[in-house]
């Protein structure tokens, strides 16, 4: 395993490393100059010098407890990616939603010298310290999705864009109802405490304010299935016609659903958040009340691997015409409809 001084060494020569080709959810980092194209499950990836075997690296991986979908994705797309390279060991610490245990798997990911960390907090306010001592120590950390308190407690952050979520699934139904002002739309949020909630609430209320619509009737249904269901049925009961609904997640969705068949509603069309396959597979049937999911990539942590390898590896991106890298790299919410639903499938995840 490298030193942590020898760590320090390469990574200081190298402050101005890659990281902005996470932007791209699928293809991953790209040079200007491919060598070779490989055949997989979902096409031809363009393979770089980047790619070629390097230095041995030692990735730490640290995430909150796999309890329901999208999670679960982001740990199982972490480790594919690094099994595509024969160069990196990833740790994996087990996955935990109290604050305390992941301090200290990150402190022992210190203590060990580890090459990099990539680290998606239960809290990042919370995390913010030891990801700090990480970087004091030489050791680069990729920040994913839930943002530090500190800039300089992350090399790399990569982001969702929660806000862009909501714009996403308000111009899609902007484009199905913008000519009827008197539309009904609802919208059944995760957890109205998170600011990524808010985010979502405030980009779908100004997409919809753009084409002259409003957000009737909202209720909040917690990210879990239960709550899609109980909310959902109280939605339901209380508004007795709606054109469209939006759905914040594709985990609760599961419920949300549920709740719409008991009912035996289907007059309007929902549109979901995330990208499950299970919300893609209800669109391609086009016989479901789902026509359209945002996606929500669960490849961050996947992203975050790639980016943490060319940080150690002293690796550069190609693609930029600036000289290094943004700080921080915001990955596209589409919108997934029948139209390029088989482009996203590979992306899915089961909820």
């Amino acid at each position: 395993m490298t030193s942590v001084r020898a760590v320090r060494t390469r990574r200081a020569s190298g402050a101005l490393v890659a990281a902005a080709c996470a932007a791209l959810v699928v293809a991953g980092c790209t040079s200007n100059e491919p060598r070779e194209t490989e055949d997989t499950a979902t096409g031809p990836v363009t393979v770089t010098e980047n790619d070629e075997p390097g230095d041995e690296v030692v990735i730490g991986f640290s995430a909150p407890a796999a309890d329901h979908g999208w999670m679960g994705a982001i740990t199982s797309a972490a480790q594919a990616e690094a099994d595509k390279y024969e160069d990196v060991t990833l740790q994996v610490a087990e996955g935990t939603n109290d604050v305390n245990v992941q301090i200290s798997q990150v402190e022992g990911f210190i203590n060990e010298g580890v090459d990099a960390i990539v680290l998606l907090p239960f809290d990042g306010a919370a995390l913010t310290e030891v990801a700090l001592e990480a970087m004091e120590a030489g050791i680069p950390v990729i920040n994913v999705d839930r943002e530090f308190t500190s800039p300089f407690a992350a090399r790399t952050t990569v982001l969702g864009d929660n806000y862009g979520m909501g714009v996403s699934a308000g111009t899609y139904i902007c484009e199905r109802l913008g000519d009827n002002p008197d539309a009904v739309v609802a919208e059944i949020a995760g957890i109205d405490s998170l600011p990524l909630t808010q985010d979502r609430s405030d980009g779908f209320k100004d997409a919809l304010d753009d084409c002259g619509l409003d957000v009737d009737a909202r209720v909040a249904a917690d990210f879990t299935v239960e709550g899609g269901e109980e909310q959902t049925a109280n939605l339901l009961s209380a508004e007795p016609q709606i054109d469209a609904i939006w759905n914040h997640d594709d985990d609760q969705g599961v419920g949300v659903l549920a709740a719409i068949e008991n009912a035996g509603r289907d007059e309007f069309f929902m549109v979901g958040g995330a990208g499950s396959i299970n919300m893609m597979e209800e669109i391609q049937s086009g016989e479901s009340v789902v026509e359209a999911t945002v996606i929500y990539p669960s490849t961050q942590a996947a992203d975050g691997v790639k980016l943490a390898r060319l940080i150690a590896q002293n690796k550069t991106v190609g693609d930029l015409a600036s000289i290094g890298v943004p700080r921080t790299v915001q990955l596209h919410a589409p919108v997934v409809t029948a139209d390029n639903v088989e482009e996203y499938l590979s992306v899915g995840f089961e909820s």
